[in-house]
């Protein structure tokens, strides 16, 4: 997953089991989400942002479609409110690096900083000086231990996570005919992005599906054994309808064990667009669809919650982007619309 660092943020269960049955997406701590649509800016801000010269700095986690896509959404929304980048910086998922590169930003005095804290304890120091020189902070599906919003960062900017894995869930539901059994291979581990994603998946399932049975659950925390657990899988039950992967990376460990098993009936449904997972579907393989986020919107969001933070206006504290269900026949789209970004030669190939 783009956004998955293991050190991430934690949060209770009872929360997460809480908001998944609920049919709703909540912050790490429980906040009710306003959709990103909602965040607007009349012109009179418009034009009061144009007229400070602000400066903006892009630190992300690690350099991805994922995290272009985010780039280019608040780089166009940006330029609208006449907001400068004058620095990016990609902390190759290393703690110690994204701090440093704090540091080294913070040097070209930026009004506003973007990014996902990799880990919540290390973050709250290395962001600290920011917060006590005035930056707006504006912070991509995790925050740092003990921030407050509203005195250490604007807001909080991530998917409709229960959307997506509704979406999942009513997507595999459809490519197996609403009746079967299937596998829910969730992330073990408590991020309350995956965490609520999964979730959604099964909540769905038991309640809307009634003819359709999870006969295997098992969670995974490394991606590389995801071939392993799908042979075990695969193994007690041969006759699988279905298989729910919690992302692309371990998707496409199952789909290696299906192939190697000879497996052509069981359809898996994921999270997050992968070359080789949307390859697999256009080919008519096994992927039946995947559930996605919309990444150039995600940065759009951040970057007007940004104006909010510069014009001392009180931003929601907890904002998430739309989805959309990814499949082979709006898969050209699909990935235009959620990585503003063509889909990739071999998928295009593939579908001519």
């Amino acid at each position: 997953m783009k956004t998955l660092i293991p050190a991430l943020a934690v949060v209770g269960m009872a929360l997460l089991r809480t908001s998944a049955f609920a049919g709703e997406t909540v912050g790490p701590d429980g906040e009710k989400a306003t959709p990103a649509s909602e965040l607007k800016l009349a012109d009179e801000e418009v034009a009061k942002l144009k007229g400070g010269k602000f400066t903006a700095a892009l630190l992300w986690h690690t350099s991805s479609d994922f995290v272009n896509a985010v780039t280019a959404g608040a780089s166009d929304e940006f330029t609208r409110l006449g907001i400068t980048v004058v620095a990016e910086a990609d902390a190759g998922f290393d703690a110690a690096k994204q701090k440093s590169d704090v540091e080294t930003i913070l040097a070209k005095k930026p009004n506003v900083i973007l990014t996902l804290p990799l880990d919540p304890v290390t973050a709250a120091e290395a962001f600290k000086p920011a917060v006590e020189s005035g930056v707006k902070i504006v912070l991509l599906s995790n925050k740092p231990k003990d921030f407050v919003q509203g005195r250490d960062y604007v807001a909080i900017v991530t998917d409709d996570l229960f959307a997506m894995g509704k979406r999942a869930a009513d997507a595999l539901a459809e490519a197996i005919g609403k009746k079967g059994k299937v596998a829910w291979i969730y992330h073990d581990a408590q991020y309350y992005v995956t965490n609520q994603r999964d979730n959604a998946f099964k909540a769905t399932i038991e309640t809307s599906y009634p003819d359709i049975q999870i006969v295997a659950s098992q969670g995974i925390s490394d991606p590389a054994r995801a071939e392993d657990l799908a042979n075990a899988i695969l193994l007690k039950n041969p006759d699988l309808d279905g298989i729910y992967v919690t992302w692309a990376e371990p998707a496409e460990g199952v789909l290696a064990a299906l192939r190697a098993a000879g497996n052509t009936r069981t359809k898996v449904v994921t999270l997050d667009l992968s070359e080789p997972v949307g390859l697999d579907m256009v080919k008519d393989g096994s992927v039946a669809a995947i559930a996605a986020d919309k990444a150039y919107e995600l940065g759009r969001a951040m970057a007007t919650a940004a104006g909010y933070g510069l014009l001392g206006k009180q931003a929601p504290a907890f904002v998430v982007a739309p989805t959309l269900t990814v499949t082979k026949d709006n898969v050209i789209a699909g990935w235009q619309e959620s990585l503003h970004r063509a889909a990739p030669q071999s998928i295009q190939d593939a579908l001519k």
